[in-house]
C-alpha cells in the first residue's frame, strides 16, 4: 500500500506512522507537513518521504504527489480549547476538505480502484451537538461521507494511551499524561470500550485500508478489536 499521512508529528500521527513503517504491506508513506522536520529528530526510514506544503488550505499543487495512493490517514487536528468557532472550523473543516479534494482529484474512484480516506474524529462527535468542537467535527465527517472515495472511515477514539515513547505535542495534555503514566496501561485494560492506544489506532487504520470494515464509524471498542 501507498499511504498519505497528515499530522505525523502529533501524538496520534506518530503512532500511525510507526505502525505504517513496521507493516510489510506498506510500500511507501508520504508525510505532508507544514515545515521540514530536519533538526527535530526526524524519523529515518526508506519507506518514508516528507513533503512540505506551503498552503494547507489549497493543496491542488500537490496532486501529482498524491496520485497512486491507496489510503490517506488524516490525523491532523488541534484542541478547541480557547478557540472561537470560525478559527477552529478553518483548521478542522477547511484543511480536511482541501486535502480530501486534492486527493480525490489525483485519484478518481472507479471500479476496483480509488483511495480510502481515514479521518481521526473524536468520541462524542455530533453535527447537531451542543459543543462547538463536536458540531464542527460532525460536519467534517458528513462532508467526507458525501465524497466519492473508494471508502471513508471515521475514527472516534476516546482516551488514547501513547506508547513507544510517543508524547503529545499539546502542552495542556503533556502534564496529565505524565502524571497518569503509571496507571495508563491499567486504564487501557480496564476500559477497552473507551480507551485505545496509539498502536491500536495505527493498526486499525491499516486494517480498514487493506481489508475494509462493516461500519464506517469506529468507536474505541471497534478500534481495539482489530
Amino acid at each position: 500500500m501507498r499511504i498519505i499521512l497528515f499530522g505525523a508529528t502529533g501524538m496520534v500521527g506518530q503512532g500511525v506512522l510507526r505502525e505504517c513503517l513496521l507493516d510489510p504491506d506498506v510500500d511507501a508513506v508520504l508525510s505532508v507537513v507544514r515545515r521540514a522536520s530536519a533538526g527535530s529528530a526526524p524519523v529515518k526510514n526508506e519507506k518514508l518521504r516528507e513533503i512540505v506544503a506551503d498552503n494547507f488550505y489549497d493543496l491542488s499543487g500537490l496532486r501529482s504527489e498524491f496520485a497512486g495512493c491507496d489510503a490517506c490517514f488524516f490525523c491532523l487536528g488541534v484542541s478547541s480549547f480557547g478557540m472561537k468557532e470560525p478559527e477552529y472550523r478553518r483548521i478542522t473543516y477547511d484543511i480536511t476538505m482541501a486535502a480530501a479534494h486534492a486527493i480525490l482529484q489525483a485519484n478518481p474512484t472507479s471500479a476496483g480502484s480509488g483511495t480510502t480516506f481515514v479521518y481521526v474524529s473524536g468520541a462524542g462527535t455530533d453535527a447537531n451537538g451542543r459543543q462547538m468542537w463536536a458540531r464542527v467535527k460532525g460536519e467534517t465527517e458528513n462532508a467526507l461521507l458525501a465524497m466519492p472515495f473508494k471508502s471513508v472511515y471515521l475514527f472516534r477514539p476516546g482516551g488514547i494511551v501513547p506508547l513507544d515513547g510517543i508524547k503529545s505535542k499539546t502542552a495542556a495534555y503533556r502534564i496529565p499524561y505524565m502524571l497518569l503514566k503509571p496507571v495508563l496501561p491499567l486504564l487501557l485494560r480496564a476500559f477497552p470500550k473507551v480507551m485505545t492506544s496509539t498502536r491500536q489506532v495505527g493498526r486499525a487504520m491499516l486494517h480498514v485500508a487493506s481489508q475494509g470494515y462493516p461500519m464506517q464509524v469506529l468507536e474505541a471498542k471497534d478500534i481495539a478489536r482489530m
